[in-house]
């Protein structure tokens, strides 16, 4: 009996962070947690609605319109840019890049969350949500592209399950666990590599399926090789946003890792440098789509012209940002870069998915208020989620009572 009490005593100061019952709801009372809980009175109650009365009564979705925001926004934006797993993931794990090691765990986090609730908006965007399992066990259709994101995504999220689990061990105190997972590192981070290579380019590869519906200054035979190029910037962009809300929400954990604001300086210029490189390769490989189809006779269209914003605006100004950011040595520039790559790539996927698709139809999609409030709900969420599982594992620093993790793991 009391070795219940005294686990029983260890699960509660674990979840209330050894906190009395009084003061973890005082410390709940925040202006962000106001915010959250206005949302979700408001968008979990929609979620069910649409779960109980289905995808027609929630939605502006029709047989001419049948990908939404939930598709654009929640799937294909969000699986651009919970990239950065697998970017710095590769880059320390593979490539020995250890001085960006402590940028590691919270990308992997920022990618397994990103994946998981690309998912939930996913399932509620199929008419029949509860088959969403059937690629796994049921329906192996596999000549479908569909069939190959389904695994590849399932199969990834377990990847970053097994690189997170780690963080999950230290922080319950269970070394031999830890221990095995930590042997499982880099034979994960490479599988992981692979199926984000395949489904990044494979969520593209479903427009080239459809090549009168998609505008064709966005529809190219290179769209598998632009989504994966251009997951990579976001994976690279998000890293340097998310250090950077990071550094302000949990600016004592921060303070943890021993790294001063000058040594992360350097690694967000190095991640510039980075970003530079692979955002200018995206450039001219959406030109050369363009020329290769001949298409610049559309350029001077009114499409043309939203098409010339989204690759001047947000794909040539924040690649010469991160230019002039790392010959300046200027960590302030590459954020500033970072933020409008972020918002360009979650605007190509709207352009290719939602406001390029079916262009030369008259019945246009615009979505619903209860769509547009499941997406901000199932942001909110994502970011709840976030700071509960940071404000509990090490994920922004080194546990006291373990070695280097990077170091116990290459060992």
């Amino acid at each position: 009996m009391t070795t219940l009490t005294c686990r029983r005593d260890r699960v509660r100061d674990y979840l209330l962070m050894s906190m009395s019952w009084s003061e973890y709801l005082r410390k709940l009372v925040t202006p962000f947690n106001a915010v959250v809980a206005a949302i979700s009175i408001v968008g979990i109650p929609v979620i069910l609605y649409r779960l109980f009365y289905g995808i027609g009564a929630a939605t502006n979705l029709s047989d001419t319109n049948p990908w939404g925001i939930w598709i654009g926004f929640d799937m294909m934006t969000g699986v651009a840019l919970a990239a950065g797993g697998f970017v710095i993931g590769t880059a320390v794990h593979l490539f020995g890049m250890t001085e960006y090691r402590m940028l590691v765990r919270p990308a992997i986090l920022t990618g397994f969350l990103g994946y998981l609730f690309a998912v939930f908006g996913l399932a509620l965007d199929l008419g029949r949500y509860y088959r969403l399992p059937y690629p796994m066990a049921v329906s192996f259709g596999v000549s479908s592209i569909l069939f190959l994101v389904a695994w590849h995504v399932a199969l990834y999220l377990s990847c970053q399950l097994a690189e997170w689990c780690p963080a999950i061990f230290e922080s319950l105190n269970m070394p031999k666990l830890r221990q095995w997972f930590l042997r499982l590192t880099v034979g994960a981070t490479a599988f992981g590599v692979i199926l984000s290579t395949l489904h990044q380019s494979a969520l593209g590869s479903l427009f080239l399926l459809m090549p009168s519906k998609v505008h064709p200054l966005w529809y190219s035979d290179y769209l598998s090789i632009l989504f994966f190029v251009s997951a990579i910037a976001a994976g690279i962009s998000m890293i340097v946003v998310e250090s950077m809300l990071s550094h302000r929400v949990f600016s004592d954990q921060v303070s943890k890792t021993g790294i001063d604001h000058r040594q992360f300086d350097k690694l967000t210029v190095g991640l510039g440098k980075a970003g530079a490189a692979v955002l200018f390769t995206y450039f001219f490989l959406k030109l050369i789509a363009v020329a290769h189809d001949a298409n610049w006779d559309l350029v001077p269209t009114a499409y043309g012209a939203w098409w010339l914003v989204e690759m001047l605006g947000f794909v040539a100004l924040p690649a010469a940002l991160y230019t002039v950011a790392v010959r300046r040595e200027s960590a302030f520039l590459v954020k500033v870069a970072s933020v409008v790559t972020v918002a360009g790539i979650a605007l190509n996927r709207l352009n290719l998915s939602v406001i390029c698709f079916n262009w030369n139809v008259p019945d246009r999609y615009v979505p619903s208020w209860m769509e547009i409030a499941v997406s901000i709900t199932l942001v909110s969420l994502g970011l709840v989620a976030f700071r509960w599982i940071v404000n509990r594992m090490p994920i922004l620093y080194d546990h006291p009572d373990y070695p280097v993790y990077h170091e116990t793991s290459a060992a």
